[in-house]
């Protein structure tokens, strides 16, 4: 990585966990007053790591000015890395459903690099 791109990439990056974490807050709230379905969650929580990379995204394309479309496909795919290590941490090495991640790497890779190219 560019030296000059490591500091706009990583407050991207923190910018999109704190996005994340403010709206997996609301859909827990949501979850608990509303008694949402599994299939209604699922799909929020798909739509909040979309939003969420696109967010980042744009902010790395705007921080970093060069290669935007690059830059948000790497905060993306950074976005996935950390969230999949950390998960395959806490279950414990378990297995790893291989469906769900392509969807979640696609759609984190996909709303960084949407956000790199509107910035």
């Amino acid at each position: 990585m560019a030296v000059h791109a490591a500091k706009p990439m990583l407050r991207s990056l923190l910018l999109s966990y704190a996005l994340s974490a403010l709206l997996l807050a609301g859909l827990a709230f949501c979850l608990y007053r509303l008694r949402l379905k599994e299939g209604q969650v699922n799909l929020m929580v798909f739509a909040i790591y979309l939003i969420a990379c696109f967010a980042g995204g744009l902010a790395a394309g705007k921080g970093i000015r060069k290669r935007r479309f690059f830059w948000g496909f790497l905060l993306g795919l950074l976005y996935f890395l950390v969230l999949f290590a950390v998960s395959w941490a806490l279950n414990r090495g378990g297995p790893v459903d291989l469906e769900r991640s392509a969807t979640v790497l696609g759609l984190c890779v996909l709303g960084g690099s949407l956000g790199g190219m509107v910035s």
